[in-house]
């Protein structure tokens, strides 16, 4: 009888050593397959950098040889969406541009001190403050504190992935902005704020100090010189519409930010380009400023 009792102890103590190392296998299993299959990801997104860096040659190469036509053709990226295809289907890639001036510089909120810039540094506050008071923005204070603290380069949070970023005080990118605007909503409690399309109001670069004017946003320009919102989309139509123009027949103050304005087609834009591989899609993104191209920039998402 006891040996009975003592075979089934040791059989059922063997059955769970046997279940424990199996868990532990399955575990090692999910584990090593989770690693290959990150390995494989990574080495996708690897030959597809690969791919965006020779895209990105050839648009740069193509964008040289534009010559007199370059206006035209910035003006098409800019409207929409072009897509670029070879012929045996070995380039393909779609191509969108935006000015890189058209709104103000949210970089100038930090230009207070400086005498020979008040001007900017006005108008950018002004814009700010009207979006603090249109769209109820919780702590102001907070997020002009924030701003402030990465357009004078003291970066005490905000993390740089790209070495681009690294290299420069200011903000410069739209994804640089965005982190800020997280970490105000996590100190505000503020979670609207990321709701607010900034990108109709600012732009994000540290270099600029004049604005394409008829490239603006119709939100801006009711904001700027007082106009009814729903009149001025009904009537703007950026690229085609003259904005001195404009502002003066609808009774607008246009010397008033005149200074701010670049005279002429001001050569300066920011191209996404997307294109697929191994059934996946990717993209880049570059600067193109009066003919030279830069800032590479690869996007994995």
């Amino acid at each position: 009888m006891d040996k009975t009792i003592r075979c089934r102890t040791r059989k059922g103590f063997a059955l769970i050593i046997t279940l424990s190392v199996l868990s532990v296998m399955i575990a090692l299993v999910g584990i090593l397959l989770g690693y290959l299959e990150k390995a494989r990801t990574d080495a996708a997104q690897t030959r597809a950098m690969i791919q965006a860096n020779l895209y990105y040659v050839d648009i740069r190469d193509a964008f040289k040889k534009l010559g007199k036509n370059k206006k035209e053709v910035m003006e098409l990226l800019y409207a929409y969406p072009v897509p670029l295809n070879s012929p045996d289907g070995k380039f393909s890639v779609t191509i969108k541009c935006d000015p890189l001036a058209n709104g103000i510089n949210i970089n100038w909120l930090g230009l207070e001190n400086n005498q020979t810039m008040q001007m900017h540094y006005e108008t950018a506050q002004h814009v700010f403050d009207t979006i603090v008071q249109t769209y109820s923005i919780k702590d102001a204070a907070r997020l002009q504190e924030l701003l402030l603290e990465e357009i004078g380069g003291q970066k005490k949070w905000v993390q740089k992935e790209q070495s681009r970023l690294l290299q420069k005080n200011g903000i410069i990118s739209r994804e640089q902005f965005e982190r800020i605007l997280t970490r105000y909503q996590f100190d505000a409690d503020d979670a609207e704020a990321n709701d607010i399309a900034w990108e109709k109001f600012f732009v994000f670069d540290a270099q600029l100090k004049q604005v394409d004017g008829n490239h603006l946003s119709a939100e801006l320009i009711a904001l700027l010189f007082g106009f009814d919102l729903t009149q001025v989309q009904k009537d703007w139509i950026a690229a085609e519409t003259n904005l001195q123009t404009f502002v003066q027949n609808n009774g607008g103050e246009y010397a008033k930010y005149e200074k701010l304005f670049y005279k002429g087609y001001m050569d300066e834009a920011r191209c996404e380009v997307q294109f697929p591989y191994e059934n996946k899609k990717f993209g880049f993104t570059f600067v193109q400023n009066h003919g030279e191209i830069k800032y590479f920039e690869f996007d994995s998402k």
